[in-house]
């Protein structure tokens, strides 16, 4: 292949993904500005936004990375099994990672609100309401990730150009959804 048709061929692959990026985050962005209720009654839970989707983006693209390098070596098959023990690995890996790391963003927020003497909600409802959020995104984002990965391979397509932006705009759009309803749900359970 020439350098214009592997240049070609990685436009063509990844441009309808960027697109469909473009309109996830504008999708996630009027989420989050449709949560002014929730905002004002926990305060410091817009300081937990930016962490908790990078977050996101890092633990569940590296998931992605390592899923498309599995699969570029043969060592797994792009098929949905729950025998495969390096998928399964690689999954309870990211779960884990995504949970633990949220709960550490929300105690780490609580932490810098203190010390910057700005009003924060008690640690345990932002802890509870990030450990929700992080399990609920984190198996949607999962089942986003594998399945994009392995369908896209499946298609001939590059997961390691699919699975970035995929990533990325799923976790945007997963992560606020479910950070509003772990919200509601710790409110409603007496948290705040």
């Amino acid at each position: 292949m020439t350098v214009r048709e592997v240049a070609e061929e990685a436009y063509r692959e990844s441009l309808p993904v960027l697109a469909l990026s473009a309109v996830g985050g504008l999708f996630a962005g009027v989420v989050l500005g449709g949560m002014d209720a929730e905002l004002e009654r926990v305060a410091g839970l817009l300081v937990l936004v930016p962490a908790l989707l990078a977050t996101r983006g890092n633990v569940y693209g590296s998931l992605g990375a390592r899923l498309g390098s599995a699969l570029h070596q043969g060592l797994v098959e792009p098929t949905f099994s729950t025998d495969d023990e390096r998928v399964n690995a690689a999954v309870a890996a990211a779960l884990a990672n995504g949970v633990m790391v949220s709960g550490i963003a929300a105690v780490l927020a609580v932490a810098l609100l203190g010390a910057l003497e700005r009003p924060s909600a008690p640690i345990s409802t932002l802890v509870a309401i990030a450990l929700l959020a992080g399990l609920i995104s984190g198996v949607l984002l999962t089942v986003a990730v594998v399945s994009v990965v392995f369908v896209g391979y499946r298609r001939g397509l590059n997961p390691d150009t699919l699975a970035g932006p995929v990533v990325t705009t799923t976790g945007d759009v997963v992560g606020v959804a479910t950070l509003l309803v772990a919200t509601r749900i710790v409110l409603a359970l007496g948290g705040g």
